[in-house]
């Protein structure tokens, strides 16, 4: 009213007292025909009073249309004056009236005069604007555009009134056109009658349409989805009806018979009562459905599931010890911490029956047989074997499955293995745990805490199976290159076991005894078609591998292998069957015939004794290696140089190394400021190779005093271990590896740190017979045997100034070959 107030300010107004027809859910608009009917005592003495006198009324919405005596404060004070066109009487005594706009009007004051509601009102004019015509015919082309798109979604438009609208006009009539002739909601038109100015009108109208149309394409959308899946249903209604009497024709089992067949084996099963109550309510779900329908599938497929799976199945362990060494020895040579585990495990099982499960984590570089030795430990235990690899899994479903409401879903890896088992008690092999990774779909490793944990996992519960299963005797077994990757709670739960990469005399027993018959057999040749010596594949392993395990040997074998076989069949075709050569010899002269030129040489250690040079020992992944280290000290100004392509903490090493001898500088016989007229040059040979590790401490710290000494070192000794400013030597790993290395190049000493003296005890045999070891707990006892020193001279060699504490094994000295970092 404030607007209508405001354009009116000035105007003289003409006022009339007319009668009222309040209007349930209906707006009329000037110049426009409407029709309602009327049943209502206010609205018929409105008719009457109207008749009277001019046929005049005015017709205003009333603001809730379930109002059924509307009075003054329930009606809008905005309508139209129309005038009466024709009044038709209906069965029932309700009338049916044909009105005309003429004008909006505005109400001043109500009142109430013989039951009949008065109103006194004034003429609202409508305000052209100021818009350009450009402006108005571009409003008037939208709105034609919008309403003919609203015309194509609507059924309920007649076609006279969709051309009128494209046939134009002013703004505002066709604003109200719109408005009258549109299933608009009574509040929408109201807001349009009252709006005064006609461009604006139209221009909410416009909007409006949009908004019909959007809706309208969204309720198409949805009755043509609704239609297809209607018609659809009533397919497979039809066809499943038509299946029924194509099965009862034929004969075919009925259904009824199926879920019997199901209760029947799932109280077989002898479960608790809980998995037990749950299948059989889904047994009789699946009875109260259509058998062809998608539900009694997934229904199907869920009881089949949980029916495969071995509840109660177990099978007798062999508890005879001395029967399963035989079958882990036949198999693997070496192992003995896998074989001793797994022997100690059948031990206390044959004392105590009730032992569960345990959970072991194999770990060590490719190629070492880490997942064969699990299949000869399920064999040796008399145990069924299922395995399942995580190399490369993401999905946390995976492990524990899917919910069995989704399409396709199926049980994780851990009931499907058992399932492939059949075996509630068999030896499950986890193969690369190190390799799992996590994404948004969940972490497997986080599912993989219960299965693991002995004290949990006799109620693992899987999504798609929903019920308790027991794996608390089943015998976990997983193997990893490295625990780096392995999150620590899951690492907690398991006993690892460490396999160290093989010595060149371990790969040559394993190829003798398991590698070569393999290939021979798996090539067609016999032991007597093939002649290849001990010594000869000590050097093909030299020569020709460089790895931690033995798939690259055996890959050379069957080469081998290959090749005579060509040669023996070469030899058949030629002569004939009687006078065929019969045998190959492979040997060391003739090796480049089967392999081609060697790919590795043997590590080249110096035969003279040198100032400055000294022999160290490094860990690969594949074995160990001699690590030369020189050193050069030139006129100079005081600068440390280190080249090698060094990682941060042998850099680290070298400068520890450099501080040790310059504290030493008088027991060493040198002056103490003999760095700062010098340059030291530290570097080590083969620059293409990555290295990293403290253990290389030793071997510089002892090739620096040479170089400042000139005292030349030893070329028979080698030596490893980590040192610290003070001259201590602090203990390494991979001592096994090394000290074959060193065996390897000919060394007759090895320098070790004395932290590390238990540890000869698992060197090869053939290593403590060949080599001395020399165990160093200073840097005095370690120049004491490298260096060469004059007979008639006695040095003094650099004792630590305290006593320091103990320091647990470092990480060794690495070399690493082919790019890997160390």
């Amino acid at each position: 009213m404030a607007q209508i107030k405001e354009i009116e300010t000035g105007l003289e107004l003409e006022y009339e007292t007319l009668p009222v027809l309040p209007l349930r859910g209906l707006v009329a608009f000037p110049d426009m025909l409407i029709h309602f009917d009327v049943g209502r005592l206010i609205s018929m003495k409105a008719l009457e009073q109207s008749m009277k006198d001019n046929q005049r009324l005015f017709l205003t919405a009333q603001r809730d249309i379930r109002t059924d005596s509307p009075e003054e404060d329930d009606l809008y004070t905005v309508g139209t004056v129309c005038t009466i066109k024709q009044i038709l009487k209906l069965p029932g005594d309700n009338i049916r009236v044909l009105v005309e706009g003429t004008h909006r009007a505005a109400v001043e004051a109500f009142s109430m005069q013989d039951d009949c509601l008065f109103a006194r009102v004034f003429r609202l004019e409508t305000d052209p604007g100021r818009t350009s015509q450009r402006r108005k015919q571009a409003l008037v082309r939208t709105l034609q555009e919008r309403f003919e798109d609203y015309a194509t979604l609507s059924s309920h438009l007649s076609r006279d009134v969709v051309l009128t609208v494209l046939d134009g006009g002013e703004p505002g009539y066709l604003a109200d056109y719109v408005a009258q002739n549109t299933p608009l909601g009574f509040e929408i038109k109201q807001g349009l009658l009252e709006e005064l100015r006609d461009v604006r009108r139209l221009e909410q109208v416009i909007r409006i349409i949009g908004n019909e149309i959007e809706i309208l394409r969204i309720e198409s959308d949805l009755q043509e989805k609704l239609k297809e899946q209607v018609d659809k249903n009533q397919r497979e209604y039809y066809l499943r009806e038509q299946m029924k009497v194509i099965q009862n024709e034929l004969g075919e089992q009925d259904f009824g018979n199926e879920v019997e067949e199901y209760r029947e084996k799932i109280r077989a099963l002898k479960l608790p009562q809980e998995s037990e109550e749950k299948l059989l309510k889904e047994a009789g779900r699946l009875e109260k459905m259509q058998p062809l329908s998608a539900e009694s599938g997934v229904i199907r497929t869920y009881l089949d599931t949980c029916l495969e799976l071995p509840w109660n199945t177990t099978t007798k362990e062999n508890i005879n010890l001395a029967e399963a060494r035989r079958i882990l020895d036949r198999g693997h040579y070496g192992l003995d911490k896998v074989k001793d585990r797994i022997l100690e495990f059948l031990a206390v099982k044959s004392l105590a029956p009730q032992l569960k499960g345990q959970v072991l984590c194999l770990v060590g570089p490719p190629g070492v047989g880490k997942t064969s030795i699990v299949r000869s430990v399920a064999e040796a235990m008399g145990r069924k074997y299922a395995r399942m690899s995580l190399g490369g899994v993401r999905d946390e479903a995976d492990i524990r499955g899917h919910r069995k409401t989704y399409i396709g879903a199926m049980p994780g890896r851990i009931m499907t293995a058992l399932t492939q088992a059949g075996s509630k008690n068999c030896l499950l092999l986890m193969d690369e745990i190190d390799k799992m990774g996590a994404d948004s779909r969940g972490d497997p490793a986080a599912a993989l805490l219960e299965v693991l944990d002995i004290e949990q996992n006799s109620t693992f519960r899987d999504h798609f199976i929903e019920l308790p299963f027991d794996l608390s005797d089943v015998l976990f077994i997983t193997t990893a290159n490295t625990l780096d990757t392995i999150p620590r709670p899951l690492l907690d739960r398991m006993e690892v076991i460490e396999i160290s990469s093989y010595t060149e005399q371990e790969k040559a027993e394993i190829a003798m005894r398991h590698l070569l018959p393999k290939q021979l057999e798996k090539h067609g040749l016999k032991k007597s078609n093939l002649s290849l010596s001990r010594e000869t594949m000590v050097y093909l392993i030299d020569a020709y591998t460089r790895e931690a395990g033995v798939r690259r040997l055996e890959q050379q074998i069957a080469q081998v292998c290959r090749k005579a076989a060509k040669i023996i069949a070469d030899d058949q075709q030629a002569k004939g069957t009687t006078e065929a050569r019969k045998r190959v010899t492979v040997t060391r002269s003739n090796m480049e015939k089967f392999l081609g030129t060697p790919r590795y040489k043997q590590d080249n250690v110096s035969k003279k004794d040198e100032v400055g040079v000294v022999n160290g020992l490094a860990w690969t992944s594949v074995g160990g290696e001699m690590l030369q280290v020189e050193v050069n000290v030139i006129p100079g100004t005081g600068k440390l140089e280190i080249t090698g392509n060094l990682g941060k903490v042998m850099e680290e090493s070298a400068k520890a190394a450099v501080t040790c001898v310059r504290s030493s500088a008088k027991d060493l016989g040198v002056d103490p400021m003999f760095y700062k007229d010098s340059d030291i040059h530290i570097h080590f040979p083969e620059a293409a190779i990555p290295k990293d590790g403290p253990s290389a401490g030793v071997t510089m710290t002892t090739a620096i005093a040479s170089a400042v000494t000139g005292i030349p070192v030893r070329h028979d000794v080698a030596m490893t271990g980590e040192v610290t400013l003070r001259g201590r030597v602090m203990p390494i790993g991979g001592l096994k590896e090394k000290t074959m290395a060193a065996y390897r190049a000919g060394i007759k000493t090895v320098i070790v740190p004395a932290e590390n003296e238990p540890d000869l005890q698992d060197i090869d045999p053939i290593v403590r017979e060949n080599v001395e070891f020399v165990t160093a707990e200073t840097m005095k006892t370690v120049l004491d045997t490298a260096l060469r020193r004059p007979a008639q001279e006695t040095v003094r060699a650099a004792e630590p100034h305290t006593t320091l504490p103990v320091v647990p094994a470092a990480v060794p000295a690495r070399i690493t070959r082919q790019g890997d970092i160390c």
